[in-house]
């Protein structure tokens, strides 16, 4: 921990806010008597004064604060809130997804010139860009989405795991590489990061699957808003919109706008488009169904 927290007081101390992960990477959960954000939309993220809640809304570059939080979460994951908070866009690349070979043809086309760059414990690449103001949102590598495969690009809503964490995995740090400083961030790269994605098509339509009822006249155009906020729902949030969307979907099922077998798949499809785990899917569609007293 004393390298850990030594760590967290110089980024801080460098205007980045910092939070803690758990050892999985993912955000500690909520304290018991917090409320999170689609249970009580009243409740103020930003102005929460728990030390782990609410995933990056707790990161601080209070120094006070950074060293109560790596106290709370010893063995956890040191990471920075992206974005307009720290400054910074990061982009963010897997290769054992494609985001060698995508990285290659950004680097021809000069999209991503040499900067501050973090070498991570799975054997990606973090680099780190100035964030060029107004909002700048977070992507996934997909088809249609972002810069291409293999790359998610952490700004607006994100979060990236800091140097010298230890990847869960793999048990390898992730490392600062030296003799790079953060660079602007060029106008062409913003403009590839910004362009607008495929629309996502509705796991489930048709009138076969889905009918009019319950008051619901436009089950399809319902569904499929409360699949998008899955899918473009922000790293960190989207566990918890996740659940949210099983709550409104069990509304429909209640309903009887959609069968529930056909609800169950189309809420999986989004949770797996959103990168939850099989776990974490289950657990929010039952937990949204079964507080709107459907069956799951």
């Amino acid at each position: 921990m004393p390298d850990l927290l030594t760590a967290a007081l110089r980024y801080a101390a460098h205007g980045w806010p910092v939070f803690m992960l758990g050892r999985s990477k993912r955000p500690v959960a909520n304290c018991p008597a917090c409320p999170n954000a689609d249970q009580d939309p009243t409740h103020d993220q930003e102005a929460c004064r728990c030390l782990t809640c609410h995933g990056f809304y707790a990161a601080t570059t209070d120094p006070t604060r950074v060293a109560a939080i790596v106290a709370a979460v010893p063995r956890g994951q040191l990471a920075l809130r992206t974005g307009t908070a720290a400054g910074l866009v990061v982009v963010d690349v897997d290769p054992t997804h494609g985001g060698a070979d995508t990285l290659a043809r950004l680097i021809g086309a000069g999209l991503t010139p040499p900067t501050a760059r973090v070498l991570t414990g799975s054997g990606g690449l973090h680099l780190y860009y100035r964030h060029p103001g107004g909002r700048v949102p977070c992507s996934q590598g997909k088809p249609g989405q972002g810069l291409g495969p293999g790359i998610d690009v952490k700004a607006d809503g994100g979060y990236v795991v800091l140097p010298p964490s230890i990847h869960p995995r793999t048990g390898r740090p992730y490392r600062w590489v030296s003799g790079q400083t953060v660079r602007e961030m060029p106008p062409a790269l913003l403009t590839a990061c910004t362009r607008p994605p495929t629309p996502p098509v509705p796991a489930v339509t048709g009138p076969t699957r889905l009918r009019e009822a319950g008051g619901i006249s436009h089950p399809d155009r319902l569904l499929a808003a409360l699949l998008d906020r899955v899918t473009s729902a922000a790293e960190g949030t989207r566990r918890t919109t996740l659940y949210g969307a099983a709550r409104g979907v069990a509304r429909m099922v209640a309903a009887g706008a959609i069968d529930p077998a056909d609800a169950i798949t189309a809420l999986t499809n989004a949770g797996h488009q959103a990168e939850q785990t099989d776990r974490d899917i289950r657990a929010a569609i039952r937990g949204g169904f079964r507080d709107e007293g459907v069956a799951a």
